[in-house]
């Protein structure tokens, strides 16, 4: 049997007990087309206009997000897919380490470049580490360098 479900999101698909989800297709992550623009030679891609357009997208998602209840747990250049180049669109994606604030938090979340502090010293945490994920991606993003490589 097979079961077909549409959201605006994404299809559903449920095909031999195994569930398919289809998304829209979208270009590079952020790492990889920040190392590709900078190793290309070419024009400088992530100028103060566009990084300012990043910045907006990226909190609008964090905003839905947080609405929800839900913490990312894993922002990062890689969970950042550009969209369009020309028109700077980026969608945040992969919620597969996201939990609820009201979830048991565990104490091994997000990527060691873009760690909170609070998670660092195994504090409680909430939805703030996401936005201190964001503000190492845009720093990394202006400077070229990872604030936080080891």
């Amino acid at each position: 049997m097979q079961m077909f479900i549409e959201s605006s999101i994404a299809s559903f698909f449920a095909v031999l007990e195994h569930l398919l989800i289809v998304c829209e297709l979208l270009k590079a992550n952020l790492y990889e087309f920040h190392k590709f623009n900078r190793e290309s030679g070419g024009e400088v891609y992530f100028t103060m206009p566009r990084l300012q357009s990043i910045t907006t997208q990226c909190l609008e998602a964090l905003q839905f997000l947080h609405g929800l209840g839900l913490i990312h747990c894993d922002l990062k250049p890689e969970n950042i897919l550009v969209k369009s180049y020309s028109r700077c669109e980026v969608k945040v994606i992969d919620l597969g380490s996201s939990c609820f604030e009201t979830d048991h938090l565990c104490s091994y979340v997000q990527s060691r470049s873009y760690r909170a502090p609070e998670v660092i010293l195994g504090l409680p945490y909430d939805k703030k580490i996401d936005v201190w994920s964001l503000g190492c991606i845009l720093a990394e993003l202006c400077t070229g360098n990872v604030s936080f490589s080891h």
